[in-house]
């Protein structure tokens, strides 16, 4: 079965989510620049694991309307307790990976009573060095407009292509590279907001039961796994090998991992 698709107001407009299953309510948040194309390969498997699984496209991604001017991580929270609102839904669990961590974060310290536990999947808590590395190489984006010879459209399939060494899926690099380019002229607001947003600080503040969970072929894999130090009393999982990717490339065991979690 595929999911329902559906929409709902929120404060940018209109934000497109879709639902598959019945069960827990498991809340689904995707990295940028892409879209929850991201989970195409595991809603089905997450419902035969007995979830009712959620997906919400970020703000301006996919199929919800985006914010006019540069937003940031806060004003990007208030989608998951409106799309549970939508649902009839008063507490779910949730998964956020790379951007999707930062922004369910901030809804889990906006909105504690609708949230009762957290897959941190990919959190990013940084040095100063390091944010200042990832604000460089994320400034690419923002030269990702239309150029009449189509280069533009080649920098960013290079782009996702160079950051992820021995991974050759190339129909879904395709999918989450047309999922990015589809969110001009913003794309990089997302990343923007997250490179402004202290994770390692916000993480200190939860207080649910937790999942830190990563792979080991994740460029962020290191800096995921410090959050340990930050929070020794959080779970954590790990899955060999991969990129940034993980969930299309190795789809069941990252259901395996989530799952095994949860129903524990």
């Amino acid at each position: 079965m595929k999911p329902t698709r559906a929409y709902t107001n929120g404060n940018f407009g209109q934000i497109h989510y879709c639902s598959l299953g019945e069960g827990k309510p498991l809340v689904l948040m995707h990295q940028s620049p892409t879209c929850m194309v991201q989970f195409d390969k595991v809603w089905q498997l997450l419902a035969d694991r007995g979830y009712r699984v959620i997906g919400i496209d970020l703000p301006g991604f996919g199929g919800s309307d985006g914010p006019a001017e540069l937003p940031t991580i806060s004003d990007y929270a208030h989608i998951v307790p409106a799309v549970l609102d939508a649902l009839g839904i008063d507490q779910a669990d949730i998964l956020g990976h790379h951007t999707g961590a930062i922004v369910a974060t901030e809804a889990v310290l906006q909105y504690p009573e609708r949230f009762s536990r957290f897959v941190l999947n990919g959190p990013l808590p940084l040095s100063d060095d390091e944010r200042a590395y990832f604000k460089q190489s994320l400034a690419q984006e923002k030269e990702w407009y239309p150029k009449e010879d189509g280069s533009h459209l080649a920098a960013q399939w290079q782009f996702r292509i160079a950051a992820q060494p021995g991974w050759t899926d190339l129909e879904a690099i395709h999918r989450h590279v047309v999922a990015g380019a589809a969110a001009w002229p913003d794309a990089w607001f997302a990343h923007d907001a997250v490179m402004s947003y202290d994770h390692g600080e916000a993480m200190k503040k939860l207080a649910l039961p937790c999942l830190v969970f990563s792979n080991t072929g994740d460029a962020i894999h290191d800096i995921a796994k410090r959050t340990m130090e930050l929070r020794p009393d959080f779970d954590y999982a790990e899955i060999e090998g991969g990129t940034f990717d993980i969930i299309d490339e190795q789809p069941e065991a990252w259901v395996d991992a989530v799952v095994a979690w949860l129903d524990n």
